[in-house]
């Protein structure tokens, strides 16, 4: 049957080429089947076109970093480890450096460089690539229970293997191919979603002033998130954000977006710290030394020093400071309320972006579903899952990418 293979793998993303470079490596004859005309697309946009393809960091922070079900992961890392993802894509003639946060980067910047490997690697091991969106799983039933899978059907096209992946995704980035269909085809043959929400993804806030800055770029600050039900912070880092039209983005944002598990109005509220290098009492003596040399000056003119302009209008009014008082008249408890909102400046946070503008997808197929240690489907024989579809996920910083290639590769060697 000339349209017969050992294993299909629906999903040329990280997950997908993963597992068809392992299950090729190892003897089968692997079919590929991408939607789009391109593998990789999704990969070829992380990391802001640089690909963060994993975190160089210890075993136990690596699971620290993923709080969906990173108990289901334990297997898989252990037989695909970030030491073992890196040495993978150094052998594959891809150099890379470790940044910040132990992020992983390819040494050029270039995610593409990450993606021709992957493919020139496919080539070399023999899969076989279609351009093609799988529509149905082909099955062997007793009576109306599914047995196992057979194939898959591309509109009228069958072709046929004892076991078939579902690698293609979550509902994040659909235009790169991620648009859910995946959850579909493990629906239909018995298997549950769980409750799909966007995560990594920028926020909308109800506050006007976030309009008003919209396009301003804060580095080095710290961004606090709070749990308002508990008066706890639940997130604290810095770095990078955005203000823009709907509220807040940036790096940021998206890593602090995880750590919000039910969003409603009121239940959050992000806070900047827009001077962590000075405590109150620093930040105090700074304002009156830059006070100081300009005693004339009215506070609304006096801050330049201080903040990017397109804030200052937001500082001035927020702080309760008349913007046409002199500030040698400005009092100590109004420089106190300054100080307190330049240390802690709030965005009222309301909801989430739309899911197709998240990185990831949180939710998926319900692990309990899934064997962790080969991936294969507990209700269906030679059904396999790996990547984003799966209900695992992490925080920004490489730890995605490694669960898919961990799940990938583990997917990979079973099948």
């Amino acid at each position: 049957m000339t349209d017969a293979y050992d294993c299909i793998i629906i999903g040329g993303g990280a997950a997908g080429l993963m597992a068809a470079i392992t299950a090729s490596e190892l003897g089968k004859r692997v079919l590929l089947l991408e939607k789009t005309g391109r593998c990789g697309k999704k990969l070829s946009i992380t990391g802001k076109g640089r690909c963060n393809v994993t975190n160089n960091c210890a075993e136990e922070e690596f699971f620290s970093n993923i709080p969906t079900n990173p108990r289901f992961l334990y297997s898989a890392y252990s037989r695909f480890s970030s030491q073992d993802c890196m040495d993978f894509f150094e052998q594959l003639g891809v150099p890379l450096k470790t940044e910040r946060g132990n992020r992983v980067f390819p040494v050029s910047d270039k995610a593409s460089d990450i993606v021709d490997a992957l493919e020139r690697a496919c080539g070399r091991n023999g899969v076989t690539i279609i351009y093609s969106r799988a529509t149905e799983i082909l099955t062997e039933k007793n009576g109306d229970e599914v047995t196992s899978v057979i194939g898959v059907k591309c509109g009228e096209k069958g072709y046929y293997a004892p076991s078939v992946l579902i690698a293609s995704g979550g509902k994040s980035y659909p235009k790169t191919g991620s648009d859910g269909d995946g959850y579909a085809l493990a629906k239909s043959l018995g298997h549950t979603v769980t409750r799909l929400k966007p995560s990594l993804v920028p926020i909308l806030s109800e506050d006007s002033y976030c309009r008003e800055m919209m396009g301003l770029s804060l580095k080095n600050c710290t961004l606090t998130l709070k749990d308002n039900s508990k008066n706890k912070a639940v997130f604290t880092e810095m770095g990078e954000m955005l203000f823009t039209h709907f509220g807040v983005s940036g790096s940021l944002v998206l890593s602090a977006s995880s750590h919000i598990p039910e969003i409603e109005k009121g239940h959050y509220t992000f806070y900047i710290d827009l001077k962590p290098a000075l405590d109150e009492k620093k930040l105090n003596e700074r304002i009156l030394r830059d006070f100081g040399e300009i005693p004339n000056r009215i506070f609304a003119n006096s801050l330049s020093k201080l903040l990017p302009a397109k804030m200052i209008p937001v500082i001035v009014r927020l702080s309760g400071i008349d913007g046409n008082k002199q500030v040698n008249s400005v009092t100590k408890q109004e420089r106190a309320r300054l100080v307190s909102l330049l240390k802690a400046f709030p965005i009222h946070i309301l909801d989430f972006r739309p899911i197709d503008e998240a990185i990831v997808t949180s939710g998926g197929i319900k692990t309990s579903e899934v064997s962790p240690k080969t991936m294969e489907s507990k209700l269906v024989k030679g059904l396999y899952f790996a990547g984003e579809i799966l209900d695992v996920d992490g925080y920004t910083g490489g730890f995605n990418l490694q669960s898919a290639f961990s799940t990938g590769r583990c997917a990979g060697t079973f099948m």
